[in-house]
């Protein structure tokens, strides 16, 4: 499986191990080899089974500019994932002028709202379509298979089909980055976390986020709230107050849209933020450390130049720090010198492994050993993720 750079993609084949996703795991499970170099999902698995060629779809107009549309569960202007959303289509606009047109619909709920906003665009002439919220899966499936002569790109699912594709990244990797600023800037060794939603993308944040915790402030814990909402303001500065009232001193997030929770630790006094998905540096500049950032261009910019040159197909892409897919903010003057030369060496390791944090040893919350000394997780495994590293303080609500 090739890795994407900027200018060239090759979409890849579907990872077997993906379909854990829609199941869970127990969590026990781990590989039996020791960590390798290689990303996780960065190459197909070797099997002599036949490979089936992916069929190419036509998805280019037969005149006039290429339509592409977005679908956001958030208002384009959330500060947080809907809007690097949609800055990334902001940089596809830019990047192709005329040859493309974009739009975009916002605030779409999760659930039957979600078939009806897609079929609009599409009888508005948009032959591509980007999803881009976990709930919106099953809609995008029944659309994709109702009209073959559309692409469908979809971030964070797991099902795909010969017109929709799937996308995302090694985020785990930058949530551990920032994760090791969060730790070193506690001094009381209590962190918080806000969560969305209890889905194997987010447990995975979690895990990754308390593991570069504990890696600059080993005794640190983590207690981890979940909102169950990808943006809600209100609940998200709520829940954030209440931890800083147990006394936490360093709050992130995961799945969490808003930056409401930078509004609470810098109406406090002594606590610092760690973000998620955009840049808050320049608006929250005394309590900032750092944060997760997608750049999607990075995907979407030689996606849309295949549907162009009539060479698109299906795939399942997963980037990493290596090819820019995801990156970490600038960092914050709370951000120590040392802690930079920690952070920055840790991401190389990264960008040449991803994913090789999660090596053993490692346990869960309760004391039960997950990983072996010098074992790893799959990927499959990584993407199946339903256990509490040791540090957090909470558990995986049922259902």
């Amino acid at each position: 499986m090739k890795r994407m750079t900027k200018g060239k993609f090759a979409p890849v084949l579907l990872i077997a191990a993906l379909a854990l996703a829609a199941c869970g795991s127990d969590g026990g499970s781990s590989s039996t080899e020791a960590p390798g170099t290689e990303a996780p999902g960065t190459e197909a698995p070797t099997t002599d089974a036949p490979v089936t060629e992916l069929p190419v779809i036509d998805c280019a107009p037969e005149e006039g500019p290429l339509k592409a549309a977005w679908v956001y569960v958030g208002p384009a202007n959330d500060g947080g994932w809907s809007q690097a959303h949609d800055e990334g289509r902001q940089l596809v606009q830019e990047h192709f002028g005329d040859a493309v047109e974009t739009t975009f619909k916002e605030s779409v709920p999760e659930g039957p709202d979600v078939a009806q906003a897609v079929e609009d665009l599409i009888a508005d002439g948009n032959t591509v379509i980007f999803g881009t919220s976990f709930g919106f899966q099953d809609a995008f499936v029944e659309v994709a298979a109702a009209h073959p002569d559309v692409c469908f790109e979809f971030a964070t699912g797991y099902l795909k089909s010969d017109n929709m594709a799937q996308f995302y990244g090694a985020a785990e990797d930058t949530d551990y980055l920032a994760g090791m600023a969060a730790g070193a800037a506690s001094k009381t060794g209590k962190l918080g976390y806000l969560a969305s939603f209890p889905i194997p993308e987010v447990v995975r944040g979690v895990n990754a986020w308390t593991m570069g915790v504990r890696a600059t402030n080993p005794e640190a814990t983590v207690k981890v709230i979940w909102l169950n909402t990808w943006f809600d303001p209100a609940a998200e500065r709520k829940a954030a107050e209440a931890l800083i009232a147990e006394g936490v001193d360093v709050l992130g997030q995961k799945g969490v849209d808003s930056p409401a929770t930078g509004d609470a630790a810098q109406a406090a006094e002594g606590v610092a933020w760690a973000g998620y998905n955009t840049d808050q540096s320049v608006n929250y500049p005394t309590v900032w450390l750092t944060s997760t950032v997608y750049n999607w261009d990075v995907y979407e910019i030689p996606r849309l130049q295949q549907v162009l040159d009539g060479t698109w197909t299906s795939g399942d892409y997963y980037g990493n720090l290596a090819d820019g897919f995801v990156t970490l903010a600038p960092y914050g003057d709370l951000v120590s010198e040392e802690t930079r030369a920690l952070i920055d060496a840790k991401k190389a390791e990264l960008a040449a492994a991803p994913g090789s944090q999660f090596t053993g040893p490692i346990n869960d919350n309760a004391g039960n050993e997950v990983l072996a000394a010098g074992v790893s997780h799959t990927f499959g495994e990584l993407m199946s993720m339903a256990y509490l590293v040791e540090g957090v303080e909470g558990e995986i609500p049922a259902g």
